[in-house]
Parts: structure tokens; sequence; C-alpha cells
């Protein structure tokens, strides 16, 4: 799931987004535990929504690539001026430092949790192992591993579209400067993004690496570039061009999560073309917005921007939660109905854990990261004789 560096940002539509998508997230890995169907709900909602509710996480997350690919791009677009300019190692050291702290944390903590033997974080299969899983979550490659020798347990399990995004991102701007004209590259992107139903059809031999595989999240990934290179172009977008691309994403994405089976029907994995298409219309359409004068974010979802802001932090960290909640629901005997209330629980639980892990491991690390990453050579050995001086 994306790990967006981009807090300057603060595009407010684009923040909304993501609140919504990392919501999704949570709300799946909960309801594959404790779904919503079965809780008192039931009998006041329709089932359609309670099932939209539970059962579109996997769909979020290439909401988030396509956000990552756009928010990524437009920022190298913003800094260096064209992709054939990027700077390699300010590039790769943002990722690092944005990405790494966290990872380093989580991999530390799940060995521990592995190896004292806590339920729901032990690596039990006999095709997997501690050490191996370890290599495969920091060697972003752990999708491969979970398709080659089955599911992780819940909290490694996550990192897989971690994976994909950083695979992605090595070779990203390699290719940039490889092929340096826009005219070039957007064929490339343009052929990658639309490649998204065929490449996930031709893995329906195996589930797991079907929904996992590196090339559907990179098409995705790249629907988010193409959209940053068109958005440069657009240096006033109309405000009605705006809502109309507004609209037209919002129903894409209801189609997707409301009608998933009927479209299914219809379209096998063509939907997932509709998905990525319809998160573009709406990340341009945030973009647009932004652009216009006196444009005020909706009201009354300032609480959705915030669990954008913290996306990264909560994605990573969320399934703490939701073991520990489910096995406190299940060892006091909880009423399957009354299960709705712990979502009431575990999803403000889920932001604040999300709110501590940014404001104690992810801002501080990544600031004294960047600090030594991007400072110049000559400015780094005149500190170090400062240093060496006292």
């Amino acid at each position: 799931m994306e790990p967006i560096s981009t807090r300057a940002s603060r595009n407010s539509g684009i923040d909304l987004l993501r609140g919504f998508s990392i919501l999704l997230v949570v709300l799946h890995h909960i309801g594959l535990r404790m779904p919503l169907k079965k809780t008192l709900l039931a009998d006041v909602l329709p089932g359609k929504l309670l099932r939209a509710l539970n059962f579109n996480g996997y769909e979020a997350v290439f909401i988030f690539f396509v956000i990552s690919g756009f928010l990524i791009t437009r920022n190298v677009l913003q800094r260096d001026g064209a992709l054939s300019h990027i700077e390699l190692r300010g590039f790769y050291a943002r990722r690092f430092s944005r990405i790494v702290p966290c990872l380093l944390a989580l991999v530390v903590v799940l060995a521990a949790l592995h190896l004292l033997g806590v339920q729901d974080y032990i690596i039990h299969r006999e095709t997997q192992s501690l050490p191996r899983a370890i290599v495969a979550a920091l060697g972003f490659h752990l999708n491969w591993y979970e398709g080659m020798t089955g599911y992780l347990p819940g909290s490694w399990d996550v990192l897989w579209s971690l994976s994909i995004e950083e695979v992605f991102y090595l070779g990203f701007p390699l290719v940039c400067l490889l092929v340096r004209r826009a005219w070039l590259l957007a064929p490339i992107l343009v052929v990658l993004a639309l490649s998204l139903p065929w490449t996930r059809a031709a893995l329906a031999g195996n589930e797991i690496w079907q929904e996992k595989a590196y090339l559907p999240g990179m098409a995705a990934i790249a629907t988010g570039v193409l959209g940053a290179l068109l958005a440069q172009r657009w240096t006033r977008v109309p405000r009605g061009v705006a809502w109309l691309l507004c609209a037209c994403g919002a129903a894409g994405l209801y189609l997707v999560m409301m009608e998933g089976a009927w479209l299914w029907h219809g379209m096998h994995d063509g939907y997932m073309l509709l998905l990525t298409g319809s998160a573009l219309c709406l990340v341009l359409a945030s973009h647009g917005l932004a652009m216009v004068e006196n444009h005020r974010p909706l009201p009354g979802f300032a609480w959705v921007r915030a669990w954008g802001r913290l996306s990264y932090e909560i994605y990573l960290t969320h399934m703490f939660v939701v073991f520990a909640l489910v096995r406190l629901f299940k060892s006091s005997g909880g009423d399957v109905s009354l299960g709705f209330l712990g979502y009431v629980a575990a999803l403000p639980s889920c932001w604040l854990l999300g709110r501590m892990v940014e404001r104690y491991v992810s801002m501080p690390s990544e600031r004294w990261l960047r600090e030594r990453m991007l400072a110049k050579p000559h400015v780094l050995r005149a500190a170090a004789g400062v240093a060496s001086s006292l």
C-alpha cells in the first residue's frame, strides 16, 4: 500500500480519497473476522452496503497505487522540472527515508512476536520461515513469496503492496533517464496501464499470485504517472471540468464497489480498468479543484482527510488493532450480533496508533535521514570537521 511521501502537498481532495481507501482496507480486515452482515446492522442497512464496506479492501489498494503514481511523479516534476531530469540520489533518498524506518520497525516487532509465540503472529506453514519472511519483506518480494508458499500472518501480508510499489520506484527513474522524452515514455505507460485486465487474467491459476503479482499493481501506478504528466500541462482547469471528472470518478467507484458482482459478470477482469480509471478521474478532479481560487474542502470530512494523511502508518499497523480486537471480543464471549461495536472501538484505535507511529517513528527518522542523505557532500565534510574539532 502507498507509503506516500508528500505531506507538503496537503491536497484536501487527494487526502480525502486516501482516507476513504485506508478506511476500506481496515474495514475489510475486520470484516473478514467479524462481518457486518452477522450483526444487528443487517436488520437496518442493505446487505449490499454492508458487503461493500467489508469487501473492497483489495480495490482500495489499487486506488492507493494510482494516487502513489500521481503524487510521486508530480513531486518529481515540481522538483526537477521533467522526468528526464530526475535526480537519482534525491529520489532514492526520499523514498528510503520515508519507507524504511517504519518498515524496519514493523519487521523487528513481528519477528519478536513470532519468536515469543504470540498467536496471530506465528509463521506456521512448513514452506515458510521467519528468516525467509524477513528477507522477502525487506527485499520487496513478499508478494512473490506468498504467491509461491501461501499466505503469511496478516501483519506480514499487508506488505505485499509495498513490494510492488518499491520495485516500480526502483526502476522508474532509471527508465525515465533512459527514455528521456515524455512522448516516448507516455506510450509505454499507456500500454502498461491498459494491460491490467490481461495480466490479472493470465494468472488465474494461482489465486494469491493473481491478486498480488507485480504487473497488475504496476499498471495502476502507471495510470497515476500518466495522470501527473497530464496534470503538468493543465495550468488551469475549469471548475466545471473538475466537477465533471469528480462525478465520473465517483460513479465509477460506486459501480465497482456496490455493483461488483454484476460488473464481474459483464466485464470480468476489465472491471479493474474501470476502478483505476475512476480513481484517476478523482485524482485529476482534486488536482483541478485545488487550483481553483477560494476552493474549500468538503465540510464534515476533516476526520477522513486525517486518516488519509496517516495512510502509510495506519496501513502498516492496523492489524495489531484488528487482532487484539478480535481476540478480546471472542475471549469475552461477545455476542456476534453486537460485533459492529468492535468497529466503533477499532477505528479510532487504528488512527491513534498510526498517529503515534508518525510522531515518534516516521517524522523524526525521516527528518534525520533526509538531513544527512540529501545534504551536499561539502556540507557533510564541513559538519564532520566541526564535530571533530569539538
